[in-house]
């Protein structure tokens, strides 16, 4: 039996779709509880919502570690799907220096996947990393640096600029948040992006 067999079978039993009707009568901004539900049955039934009402779900988790587990599920059972997971920032608690730039690079992803709304996501997250703080729109573009093909700018300017925006300088550009200065050839791993930019320049 395949992911989307074991679905229809769920979606066609009849408390589940007692459940179903539930959550499309609940007003938006309404709570609307469900016990007694044990191991990957959440995913289950999250995977089930998600395919009957095609609109943005959000798991909130208690930790990490039971996030990836909901996570690991739900990729499995809506394998055509985009299922999203929005992690905390830092490796360690309270240290706010230990950031983790995968993860800061997982966070933007899901951001804009939501700002710009192509299509309704499923995301999986946890408490920890909801309570950090998102920065602005406006804040964000205030921050942000666009580079366009034939554009004048010069790379001391943009090595200023990306040292301003914390980026680290090394030699080979392997992580988010680093880049690179070899002659003319500026490398730029941003946080927006899954691979790094390479900039060439000829004279500025």
């Amino acid at each position: 039996m395949n992911a989307k067999e074991l679905l229809s079978l769920y979606a066609a039993d009849q408390q589940v779709q007692s459940w179903l009707t539930s959550l499309r009568d609940t007003p938006s901004g309404s709570a609307l509880g469900l016990d007694g539900v044990p191991g990957s049955l959440i995913s289950t039934l999250a995977a089930v919502s998600y395919e009957s009402n095609e609109r943005p779900l959000l798991l909130v988790m208690t930790d990490k570690e039971e996030a990836a587990y909901v996570l690991n599920d739900l990729e499995k059972l809506l394998k055509d799907r985009d299922v999203l997971f929005y992690p905390g920032s830092y490796r360690r608690p309270y240290e706010v220096d230990g950031t983790n730039n995968a993860n800061v690079l997982l966070r933007a992803e899901v951001l804009n996947r939501i700002s710009n709304r192509r299509k309704a996501p499923v995301m999986v997250s946890y408490a920890e990393a909801l309570f950090e703080q998102v920065i602005t729109k406006k804040e964000l573009r205030a921050n942000t640096l666009q580079v366009k093909v034939g554009e004048k700018l010069g790379i001391d300017f943009l090595n200023e600029t990306l040292f301003t925006y914390h980026f680290e300088r090394v030699d080979f550009v392997t992580d988010p948040g680093q880049f690179s200065v070899r002659g003319g050839i500026v490398d730029v791993f941003s946080f927006a992006h899954d691979y790094p930019v390479r900039i060439e320049f000829f004279g500025d």
